[in-house]
């Protein structure tokens, strides 16, 4: 069963599409001759453009990276605009500000560097005993330039808090917001978790897919998809022993990703001790690659979805698939974002760039961050003899 439906809709040529099993076919451009005047073949005006637009139809050979489309997401049940032409544009629009290119190792505004001073006026000790829900206590420090021990333990911490508050809840959400672009207002490096008595829209919707997709084919969406994208490996970015990262067919954002273990697992704490360093290991490259990209410390929003908690933990989720989503908002560079407003707002997602152009300029990437190599060569250049 393939879960991938791409369909044209473009101007340049009759537009069909694929929606709820139907095709339908959108009015057709009448295309002119390199005279400028109508092509004639006879019959009546109607007749003749009927006929000129289907010629026009079949000489105009479909490129995903030239020409408008809509393509479907199986896991949300909804569908992505793809308008890769829409990057040939100039850009004349709003500049964000390049994020600091060095932060302080301690910043006293941080409140939990060890001896700041917190918003209700208790000190932050040195005292091991006290638990702060952060990744470090400094500043300074981000996921892609610590060492995989340290990203086990973000790991290990994700899994325990999810089986703690997974006992009660029937969803736990962990999530990052990454930079003041993703409205992060602290600057420091954290996660978060919330926990709700009830399943969050998004959840439900994958819950349904994700049940109808199983209860067709015997398997789970997810896994099926795996397994098609490691054989196509055209949106593959990066792969592991038990994980994958891929730029989904379907993505939305631009540099979105899709983080899927190989094996079928339902909840971060099923994930063995060598799921989990292998996980903290690919976790390093990616977001590794995305600083590389432009340059900077990329911004991002990522989440884990996993199976329903709580009273519904004791129930068969065969369907399910543990997964993660990373969301970078950046377009064209470090201070050009995308914007979702107007159409996307009003009518329904749309992306800029094809996920096949995502996926190879995020496979090229090198997996050293570009602060090491960048201070490999100063290192370089000192040794050297003058």
């Amino acid at each position: 069963m393939n879960v991938l439906k791409v369909s044209q809709c473009s101007n340049s040529f009759n537009t069909k599409y694929i929606r709820n099993g139907r095709a339908r076919r959108s009015p057709a451009r009448v295309p002119e001759d390199p005279r400028g005047r109508l092509m004639s073949r006879g019959g009546t005006d109607s007749e003749q453009r009927q006929q000129a637009s289907e010629a026009d139809a079949t000489k105009t050979a479909f490129l995903a990276s030239e020409h408008q489309h809509i393509r479907y997401n199986p896991l949300q049940d909804e569908w992505v605009l793809v308008s890769a032409h829409r990057m040939k544009r100039p850009w004349q629009g709003q500049v964000e500000p390049e994020p600091l290119k060095t932060v302080p190792r301690h910043d006293p505004l941080n409140p939990l560097c060890p001896g700041a001073t917190r918003a209700n006026g208790e000190l932050c000790s040195l005292m091991p005993l006290i638990q702060d829900p952060a990744i470090t206590r400094f500043s300074k420090c981000r996921l892609p330039e610590e060492f995989v021990p340290e990203i086990r333990a973000v790991v290990d911490a994700w899994a325990s808090v999810t089986e703690d508050l997974g006992a009660q809840y029937p969803w736990v959400q962990i999530f990052e917001n990454k930079g003041a672009m993703m409205g992060c207002s602290n600057p420091h490096p954290h996660c978060q978790v919330w926990a709700s008595s009830f399943l969050p829209d998004i959840a439900q919707r994958e819950e349904r897919s994700q049940r109808a997709y199983h209860s067709q084919h015997g398997e789970p969406l997810l896994m099926e998809y795996g397994r098609q994208e490691l054989l196509r490996k055209d949106h593959l970015v990066l792969t592991s022993e038990h994980w994958l990262v891929l730029v989904p067919f379907w993505a939305v954002w631009t540099l979105q990703t899709l983080l899927l273990p190989r094996r079928h697992v339902w909840w971060l704490p099923e994930l063995t001790p060598t799921e989990r360093d292998d996980l903290a290991s690919i976790m390093k490259k990616l977001l590794t690659k995305y600083d590389n990209l432009f340059e900077t410390s990329l911004p991002y929003s990522m989440g884990w979805h996993g199976a329903p908690t709580g009273s519904e933990a004791g129930a068969t989720w065969d369907h399910w698939q543990l997964h993660a989503h990373y969301y970078p908002p950046l377009l064209r560079s470090a201070t050009h974002r995308k914007f979702m407003v107007g159409y996307e707002m009003l009518t329904q997602a749309q992306r800029d760039l094809t996920p096949e152009q995502a996926t190879e300029r995020l496979r090229a990437l090198p997996e050293v961050h570009y602060r090491l190599r960048q201070k490999d060569k100063e290192t370089a250049a000192i040794a050297r003899p003058h």
